[in-house]
C-alpha cells in the first residue's frame, strides 16, 4: 500500500518592473488544513535569503488582507513585528478556504523638466499620475508594478470562491486546489496575466529548508499556451513558488519574492 503524504499549499505570484532584488518575501502558516468549525492559524512573515528562516527583515503587516471562504473580508489579529519577522493570527470561523495575501500596486517612472530627468514621487499611481507631474514635464516614462504574495488555509473541505481573478497582474487559477497537494502526484496550476492565460510564464519552485542542504533543489517550469504548469512534488515539505514578468529576476519585493506551499504530513 502506497503511503500518501500531503503537501498543504500556498502560492505566490509576482509581477514587477524595476530593479532586481536579492531577497525573498514569504508567509508561513502554522497549519494549512484544519478540521472543526472554529480554529486559529498563526502566520510568520519575513523577507530573507534562506526560505522560512528569519535572518533579514520582517514583512510589514499593514498591507495584509484576509479573504474568507464566502468572499467577505476577514482580518488579522495580534500582529507583532520584531527584528527579523512579523507574526499575526487569523481566526477561522467559516468552513472552506481562506486567502491571506499581501498585495500592492504602484507606478515607477521619470520625466524631463528643465533639461534634467526627475523621478516620480513615491506612491504615485495611475490615478494620481496627472497631478504628480509638474507643469512643463516632458518625456514621461512609467512602469507599473503589481506585487502579490499569498497563502491559502482551509477549514474543513476545500472551496474555490476566493480564486475568482481580479484581472490585475499575475494571478493563480488553480486546477489542483493548493490545499490538496500530495507528494509524488502531479498538481496543475493555471496562471493569468491581467486576466488572460500567461503563456510562456516562467515559474520557479524551491523546497524550503535550503539553509540546511547542499543543493537548492530548484524546479524551473514554463507555462503552456493556456498558462498552465504541472508539477510533481518530490517529497513532503514546504515549497515556495514564484512567477515574475517585467525584467525582474526571481526574488523582487514580494518584497522580495514568493510564498510557501506548506507544512506536510500524513493525510
Amino acid at each position: 500500500m502506497k503511503t500518501r503524504y500531503r503537501i498543504a499549499g500556498a502560492v505566490a505570484a509576482l509581477l514587477l518592473a524595476g530593479a532586481a532584488q536579492a531577497h525573498r518575501q514569504w508567509m508561513l502558516p502554522s497549519a494549512t488544513t484544519l478540521s472543526g468549525t472554529d480554529a486559529w492559524v498563526t502566520v510568520d512573515a519575513a523577507v530573507s535569503n534562506d526560505l522560512f528562516y528569519f535572518e533579514h527583515v520582517p514583512m510589514r503587516t499593514d498591507g495584509i488582507a484576509v479573504t474568507q471562504p464566502d468572499g467577505s473580508a476577514g482580518r488579522i489579529e495580534n500582529a507583532a513585528t520584531g527584528k527579523f519577522r512579523s507574526t499575526f493570527d487569523v481566526h477561522l470561523t467559516q468552513p472552506g478556504t481562506y486567502r491571506i495575501a499581501n498585495v500592492s500596486t504602484g507606478l515607477m517612472g521619470s520625466y524631463m523638466l528643465n533639461g534634467k530627468r526627475e523621478r516620480l514621487p513615491r506612491g504615485t499611481t495611475q490615478a494620481t499620475l496627472a497631478t504628480a507631474l509638474p507643469a512643463g514635464a516632458t518625456d514621461v516614462q512609467t512602469a507599473e508594478m503589481a506585487n502579490r504574495n499569498e497563502i491559502f488555509v482551509t477549514l474543513g473541505a476545500p472551496t474555490t470562491t476566493i480564486f475568482k481573478p481580479t484581472g490585475q497582474g499575475i494571478e493563480m487559477a488553480p486546477v489542483t486546489h493548493p490545499n490538496d497537494l500530495v507528494s509524488g502526484e502531479a498538481a496543475t496550476f493555471q496562471f493569468l496575466l491581467d486576466g488572460k492565460p500567461a503563456a510562456g510564464l516562467k515559474v520557479t519552485i524551491i523546497p524550503g529548508g535550503i539553509r540546511y542542504r547542499d543543493t537548492l533543489g530548484q524546479m524551473d517550469l514554463t507555462a503552456d499556451q493556456d498558462g498552465k504548469i504541472a508539477v510533481t512534488w518530490p517529497q513532503p515539505g514546504l515549497y515556495w513558488m514564484n512567477a515574475t514578468v517585467g525584467g525582474v529576476r526571481e526574488g523582487g519585493p514580494m518584497g522580495e519574492g514568493g510564498a510557501p506551499a506548506a507544512p506536510a504530513g500524513p493525510p
